[in-house]
């Protein structure tokens, strides 16, 4: 098993297949003191987009975070790690409430967890502009 950087527009089938797995992830974001803020998170990835989507509420912390670091976007990373395998996304996020966009990060989540998140109307959407991925496995 080694560890391998995949281009992000056009993963590899085992990376992407990982990607589809239903698997908790993490997401990184940086507080004002550049201190990192994890915490666990479910994430899609649409290679064709270069994007990862996450869920959340307009007043969480993550959202605080990505709108402090102003209109070019905060640097992020999300990753999910099952035994050995693992794999992390990397890049700049920006928060949207555009109700199309959430709407498409809700069903694509739904697809990958087999569930439809609860109806929330203070839902927003981290989309996360994919600059470089990694992955073991």
């Amino acid at each position: 098993m080694s560890t391998y950087s995949v281009d992000p527009g056009s993963p590899d089938e085992p990376y992407l297949a990982f990607w589809r797995e239903r698997h908790l992830c993490t997401l990184t974001t940086l507080r004002a003191d550049g201190s990192p803020h994890v915490v666990p998170v479910g994430v899609t990835y649409d290679p064709e987009a270069r994007l990862a989507r996450v869920i959340t509420n307009r007043t969480s912390r993550k959202v605080s975070h990505v709108l402090a670091a102003g209109p070019e976007g905060a640097r992020v990373a999300v990753c999910q790690v099952d035994g050995r395998r693992w794999a992390t996304l990397e890049g700049r996020a920006r928060v949207s409430a555009v109700p199309e966009r959430v709407r498409e990060a809700e069903n694509r989540y739904a697809e990958r967890y087999r569930r439809m998140p609860a109806e929330n109307p203070s839902r927003v959407v981290i989309e996360i502009e994919v600059e470089r991925a990694l992955g073991r496995g």
